[in-house]
């Protein structure tokens, strides 16, 4: 059976404006985004002034007395 013309138009219509995986998308792009954002804060984490700050701090920290 051949379909009529108006049912090809409607299958068009629906492959069209069908969202189905879309999410998935959206899920890999905020999952890249998250890992780079991840990336960018072990990078500046790790570099040497932050370091030594957050030793410091740490250092102070448990070095007060009550």
């Amino acid at each position: 059976m051949t379909p009529t013309r108006s049912q090809l138009h409607r299958r068009l219509h629906a492959l069209a404006s069908d969202d189905d995986g879309m999410s998935t998308v959206e899920y890999a792009v905020g999952t890249v985004a998250a890992a780079a954002f991840a990336a960018l804060l072990y990078a500046i984490v790790s570099g040497g002034d932050v370091l030594a700050a957050l030793t410091g701090i740490v250092q102070r920290a448990l070095s007060t007395t009550l």
